[in-house]
């Protein structure tokens, strides 16, 4: 099965080797037939800090890192 690969913003880099990354997905509500936006917020591991708050940045799934990161930014 292929690794999910998302785009999104980083939101925080307060952490040490850690950026939040928001992610934002678009769709069409069944009922309404309106473009529904949804944001979810995902923790990915930055080895070398390279990623500040607002770049855009591409995170793949990996094996967990620790209890909440199971994400990588991939070098952009």
């Amino acid at each position: 099965m292929p690794k999910r690969i998302l785009q999104g913003v980083v939101t925080s880099d307060a952490n040490e080797q850690t950026v939040t990354v928001s992610v934002e997905r678009r769709f069409k509500h069944p009922l309404l037939h309106k473009t529904v936006r949804r944001s979810k917020k995902y923790r990915a591991h930055d080895a070398k800090n390279a990623f500040k708050v607002g770049d855009t940045v591409r995170i793949i799934e990996c094996a967990p890192k620790s209890k909440t990161k199971r994400w990588e930014v991939l070098e952009a």
